[in-house]
């Protein structure tokens, strides 16, 4: 009985020390500026089109504001079509639950001048609405700041990918195979029927 409550607790201090440790979004300064080549409502072509990403230190914020930032992440974030114009759709404040960013750009050491960099929309990239956001992290990797391209309810500034998945080649070798079994099986008839025929005679 005291193994399991020494078990209980021990795993009640855990989630407690995990939840104290969380990087809540909400807890962020959005220091960095960020801003993509895509316009609002415009369709990139995934594995061709480019997104030129311009990044730099807020200056408006205090000075110093910086001074623990050792390296950027630059991530392809999934805005749903059904969050635009409702703002009680909101990313998950605690980033290890939240699912919008999953598409990793580029990881670069931090530096308070402009940084450009252009990526080419991966292949991989499902088809939907999207915007860019950066972190800084600070010497242990822990997320500290950001910037995005769109407001806090993702709503401006967003564009869409346009993709074709695997799925589209499969269904038109199914389209072929199928077409080439028609057309055997009408030549099949045919002669058959040409055969029938010379033998009744």
């Amino acid at each position: 009985m005291a193994t399991k409550a020494c078990l209980i607790v021990s795993l009640w201090i855990s989630c407690l020390l995990a939840t104290s440790h969380a990087t809540t979004f909400s807890s962020l300064q959005r220091t960095i500026v960020l801003t993509a080549s895509p316009q609002a409502g415009q369709v990139l072509k995934a594995g061709e089109d480019n997104i030129t990403l311009t990044w730099s230190l807020n200056t408006t914020f205090p000075s110093g504001t910086d001074s623990t930032y050792k390296d950027v992440t630059v991530e392809l974030c999934y805005a749903p079509i059904s969050q635009k114009d409702r703002g009680w759709r909101k990313t998950v404040d605690e980033l290890a639950k939240d699912k919008t960013c999953q598409h990793n750009i580029v990881k670069k050491p931090y530096t308070s001048s402009n940084i450009t960099f252009t990526w080419t929309v991966r292949k991989d990239v499902p088809g939907a609405t999207y915007f860019v956001r950066a972190y800084a992290l600070d010497s242990a990797g822990k997320k500290v700041a950001f910037g995005q391209t769109t407001d806090a309810h993702k709503t401006t500034n967003l564009f869409e990918v346009e993709a074709v998945t695997g799925r589209h080649v499969s269904l038109d070798i199914a389209s072929v195979c199928f077409s080439a079994f028609s057309i055997f099986s009408l030549f099949g008839f045919f002669f058959m029927d040409k055969r029938k025929g010379k033998s009744s005679k």
